[in-house]
């Protein structure tokens, strides 16, 4: 496919159906039962990876679940739902099943960018526990707002690095045809 067919008219309205229709379908098989048994069963996963994180670089914490304790101060951080990152996941991954490309490169773009979310959304809960042993005023500022935002920033720079990517291959195979 030319890059410039990407652009072609009809291309914008079709990737904005695909996306909403993949997005809204993401969001409710999120909440459905057995979706939100594995997501508490993830947080928990990813709270652990955290603790491990702190613990290993000199830190302490009591892992309690989905919940990290500060045994000196008795301030925990629990990951809930939509703390775990699966919100965000869920709107990369319906940019990039709407946007056309090979499914080679989806997976590839799928895989790269939930492993990056992951990691972003990891260290955001590890700096939210050490924010909330020094001030609540800061935790609920890099919470509500700061890291919310970051997130959403995030992932549009990831799926925006895939497109680059996606465009740059396109761009070699009609150079050799």
């Amino acid at each position: 496919m030319p890059s410039h067919a990407m652009f072609a008219p009809g291309r914008p309205a079709r990737f904005a159906l695909v996306f909403a229709l993949c997005f809204l379908g993401g969001i409710g098989i999120l909440l459905t039962p057995p979706v939100q048994a594995w997501d508490l069963s993830f947080s928990r996963g990813l709270v652990s990876i955290a603790h491990t994180l702190i613990t290993t670089c000199g830190g302490k914490g009591l892992l309690q679940g989905a919940v990290l304790r500060d045994p000196a101060s008795g301030f925990a951080v629990e990951m809930r739902d939509g703390c775990n990152a699966i919100n965000v996941t869920i709107l990369l991954w319906s940019a990039v099943l709407a946007f056309p490309a090979s499914w080679r490169m989806k997976l590839a773009g799928l895989a790269a960018g939930t492993l990056i979310l992951q990691a972003i959304n990891i260290v955001r809960f590890i700096s939210l526990y050490y924010l909330g042993q020094y001030s609540m005023r800061w935790f609920d500022f890099a919470h509500g707002y700061l890291w919310e935002t970051m997130l959403i920033l995030d992932t549009m720079v990831v799926f925006w690095l895939w497109v680059e990517k996606v465009s740059r291959g396109r761009a070699v195979v009609h150079a050799a045809e």
